[in-house]
């Protein structure tokens, strides 16, 4: 029995007859620059994109958002809104579709959701048979909830940039049981995050994004877990020690960051790009 395959999208690669993509941002960013040489393929289901902040998770959904033709703050093909440009466009990658599969996206990014709530109340259709709600009138997390129940139907691929910023613990529990429905009816996710309860959603495929670039890795192998895991079993030694470590002098002889600690609580190391 043939299978057949229904993914949205199968892989963003970099068109071979585009200029060369030169030097300097965002290709000094190690994400974006393997993105570029090697493209990104997307699997069924969830695609988590992990990292410090810094290490290039939102420059690199930014690329593809643009690569799919969707509004850089948010949004479908057909939102219009706009503040002020500061994307790096799709650097001329490719989007390869399956057959027949649904070319339905949406974009989310926590930073400019303000900017789409008001877009989407100020040209809201009066006639139409599901009103939505009024954004502005929600709590941050309600509405985002609210917004993405909406939008969301079991097609297409959904972008979400840090959707958990607006998020209580029961809140990100409600966003995971609606990717997982929509999941389940062949809709694929990609999204980044800094919740290790996002990144243990069932059959996720994860993306370690830093320094090497982006990296497949599991659960249990995550620095993010690590640390939360750290912070959790005697959380006022973990804030004592390391309130301690940042108050004494630099010493050349130590590693950054304290001992047993991750090395990335140096503030430095993750100054590599958006």
């Amino acid at each position: 029995m043939t299978v057949v395959d229904r993914r949205p999208v199968r892989r963003f690669r970099q068109d071979p007859g585009a200029p060369p993509p030169g030097d300097g941002w965002p290709l000094s960013v190690p994400a974006v620059a393997q993105l570029t040489r090697e493209g990104l393929t997307l699997g069924p289901g969830v695609t988590v994109l992990v990292g410090e902040n810094g290490s290039g998770k939102s420059t690199v959904l930014e690329v593809l958002a643009a690569a799919l033709g969707l509004n850089a703050e948010g949004g479908s093909v057909g939102a219009r809104h706009a503040t002020r440009c500061s994307e790096p466009g799709s650097l001329h990658l490719i989007v390869e579709r399956s057959p027949g599969a649904s070319r339905w996206a949406y974009f989310l990014r926590d930073e400019t959701l303000h900017g789409l709530y008001s877009y989407l109340e100020a040209n809201s259709n009066p006639s139409a048979r599901r009103q939505e709600p009024r954004f502005h009138e929600l709590s941050h997390g309600e509405a985002f909830l609210s917004l993405l129940g909406h939008r969301a139907s079991p097609r297409g691929l959904y972008l979400l940039d840090e959707p958990d910023a607006a998020l209580s613990f029961t809140g990100t529990l409600s966003l995971i049981a609606l990717l997982s429905d929509l999941v389940a009816g062949g809709a694929q996710v990609l999204l980044a995050t800094h919740s290790p309860l996002l990144a243990a959603l069932p059959g996720a495929t994860l993306l370690e994004v830093g320094l090497w670039g982006m990296r497949e890795t599991t659960w249990d192998a995550l620095e993010l877990v690590a640390d939360w895991q750290h912070f959790l079993a005697e959380p006022q030694a973990y804030l004592r020690h390391l309130t301690e470590e940042q108050g004494r002098p630099a010493d050349a002889s130590t590693p950054p960051g304290r001992p047993g600690a991750p090395s990335h609580l140096d503030p430095g190391r993750w100054d590599i790009g958006k």
